[in-house]
């Protein structure tokens, strides 16, 4: 390496570093730390302020223009879910059907499916207190121990799900922005991730759960949020509105393949997901809520919860954009691209280890991703790799051991009702399982397709 490329990397080091300082010691919100360690990079690696401030706008305007929407949209159908009841009619609706042994695998499947359409966090907050509650129920009759044990066999694989299509299946905003960036196949990332998807979520879900829940003691939860005083919609109705955006997706993309059809407008517009989304939404307001969703109350209610949490998300997300256009603009990805070629380092890999990285420093899944694969399109360029598998390795990697600056850490800490100690010990393992799991069948379809 020449001494330019030494300073470069030192720059980044440095730059995710004082991130990291500033959000795990100093306590602060991550849009402030990812954007201090932007400066610090740009300034490091020898770029001009003003030039380095143009690649930080360009950055948080690239992201909050493009995954911003999906992030927004996706944030006010999962509020819409909540308040209507329909996400706890669906879980309690299956969870009925099973018996104590099926359980676990009932809420796997829940959370997947009440998952593809949501962020993580709005996901987490849907489900998991109906998980809860449903697990303090069939657990009610054992001995304390036991019933703790019950309670993790039926939340952990809730958890699985939720992880896994948050990291391997868009439309996640994550896998979503890493399609779009490496110019991979919307369609083909689908189906790969879901293929992917299956496997990991049973191995990090049931599977890890019999080994690591014996012993460990459970608090009182957190409470759930009132879902409010609205008529519960029909589960069909809250089945449909979960599966539409992911339907309207996959319709489009399967439909070009057909002979005929390339280049349909319809085709095209039932494939981009802020239509799908967009409609899902229009859709959702009088199909859960009635005639009641012309309410001020009912829709200010909707607004309410959605802003809150898109404007925390957004922020961050926003700063991970800055953070990555001020590596790409410095010359990461060019220096990266060169090493793998001289080096002969799997693309694949290399993915995995930048996200793995970029989460351990900046704790979120969605920044994680946002910086890796901004880095890596030279790479897939100069390899020739698949660019459906390197989005999912990319997605593995960016959820590879949440810790202390992961907001999603003290969210399943606060539902599960685990100590700090026994959280590492589940919900820590739980995420490096998908994501090591994940980059093993990343690596093993590689060799197929």
């Amino acid at each position: 390496m020449s001494g330019g490329d030494i300073r470069l990397v030192t720059a980044a080091v440095a730059g995710i570093a004082l991130a990291i300082v500033m959000i795990v010691r100093g306590r602060l919100h991550p849009f402030i730390g990812l954007l201090c360690g932007a400066f610090t990079v740009g300034l490091l690696a020898g770029l001009p302020l003003v030039d380095t401030a143009k690649a930080v706008q360009k950055g948080v305007g690239d992201i909050i223009g493009g995954t911003g929407l999906v992030v927004s949209l996706g944030l006010s159908l999962g509020a819409m879910l909540q308040l209507s009841g329909a996400a706890a009619s669906l879980a309690t609706g299956a969870l009925r059907l099973t018996g104590p042994r099926a359980a676990p695998w009932a809420t796997l499947g829940i959370a997947i499916v009440i998952g593809l359409p949501l962020f993580f966090e709005t996901g987490l907050v849907l489900l998991l207190p109906i998980v809860v509650a449903a697990a303090k129920e069939m657990a009610a009759d054992a001995d304390p121990a036991a019933r703790d044990s019950g309670k993790l066999r039926l939340i952990m694989p809730a958890l699985a799900g939720l992880g896994v299509v948050h990291a391997l299946v868009p439309p996640h905003p994550g896998p979503l922005l890493a399609v779009e960036t490496l110019n991979a196949n919307l369609g083909l990332t689908m189906l790969y991730g879901t293929l992917i998807a299956i496997p990991v979520a049973i191995l990090s879900g049931p599977v890890l759960a019999h080994f690591v829940t014996p012993g460990i003691r459970l608090a009182e939860p957190v409470p759930s949020d009132p879902i409010g005083q609205l008529a519960t919609p029909s589960r069909s109705r809250a089945l449909f509105i979960v599966l539409l955006p992911i339907a309207l997706i996959a319709a489009g993309e399967l439909g070009k393949l057909v002979p005929g059809l390339e280049g349909s407008m319809l085709l095209d517009a039932a494939a981009n997901p802020v239509i799908a989304l967009l409609l899902a939404n229009l859709l959702a307001m009088p199909v859960l809520f009635g005639r009641r969703f012309r309410e001020a109350g009912v829709q200010e209610s909707i607004w309410h919860q959605t802003m809150g949490a898109a404007g925390a998300i957004l922020l961050a997300i926003g700063a991970g954009g800055a953070l990555k256009q001020v590596l790409v603009s410095a010359g990461l990805s060019d220096l990266l691209a060169r090493t793998v070629m001289a080096y002969s380092i799997s693309p694949l890999l290399l993915g995995w280890l930048i996200a793995v990285g970029i989460r351990l420093a900046a704790g979120s899944a969605t920044v994680a991703t946002i910086t890796a694969v901004g880095v890596m399109p030279g790479v897939v360029a100069a390899s020739g790799a698949t660019p459906e598998l390197v989005v999912l390795a990319i997605g593995a990697g960016s959820v590879f051991f949440s810790h202390v600056n992961d907001p999603g850490f003290w969210l399943v800490k606060g539902y599960m009702g685990t100590s700090t100690a026994d959280t590492f010990r589940t919900w820590s393992l739980l995420e490096t399982v998908i994501s090591v799991a994940g980059l093993i069948f990343v690596i093993g379809l590689s060799y197929i397709v």
